[in-house]
C-alpha cells in the first residue's frame, strides 16, 4: 500500500501534535510543579482554568491526547474511521471556538473557524474522501 497524500501526512502530523500536546499537559496536571511546570507559561489561563476543573481536566486531556492519536493513525492508514474521526474532532473544535467566542464576547476567538472549515472541505473533497476505501486500518 502506498503513502497518504501530502495533505493528509500533514493532517496525521498535526492530530499526532495535538495527542502529544494533549499527553503532555495531562502529565503536567498530574505532576504540579514537576518538569512540565514552565509549558503553563505558554498559556496561563488554560492552567487556572484546568487547575479549577480538577480531575476532569486530567481525564479531558487523556481523552484529547487518546482521541487524536487515533485520528493521526486513522487518517494515516487511511481507514474511514480514522476519516471519520478527524471531521468530527475538527467540527467539535470549530463549534467550540463559536461557542467561546459568543459566551466571551471576543471574536478575536473566531480565528480557527475558516481554518477548521477549510480543513473539514478539504477532507471532504472528492480526492480526499477517494484514498479512504477501507473500512480497516491498514497494517
Amino acid at each position: 500500500m502506498h503513502r497518504p497524500s501530502p495533505g493528509l501526512v500533514a493532517l496525521s502530523g498535526f492530530f499526532a501534535l495535538g495527542a502529544l500536546i494533549g499527553g503532555a499537559a495531562c502529565i503536567a496536571l498530574l505532576t504540579p510543579n514537576g518538569l512540565l511546570e514552565p509549558m503553563w507559561r505558554l498559556n496561563p489561563q488554560a492552567q487556572v482554568a484546568f487547575r479549577g476543573m480538577g480531575t476532569w481536566a486530567i481525564v479531558l486531556m487523556l481523552a484529547v491526547a487518546a482521541t487524536c492519536a487515533l485520528s493521526a493513525w486513522g487518517l494515516w492508514s487511511r481507514a474511514r474511521w480514522g476519516h471519520r474521526l478527524a471531521v468530527g474532532l475538527i467540527g467539535v473544535n470549530v463549534l467550540g471556538n463559536v461557542v467561546n467566542a459568543l459566551i466571551r464576547s471576543d471574536v478575536r476567538r473566531l480565528i480557527g473557524v475558516p481554518i477548521g472549515l477549510a480543513l473539514i472541505a478539504y477532507l471532504l473533497s472528492a480526492g480526499v474522501r477517494s484514498q479512504f476505501t477501507r473500512t480497516e486500518a491498514a497494517v
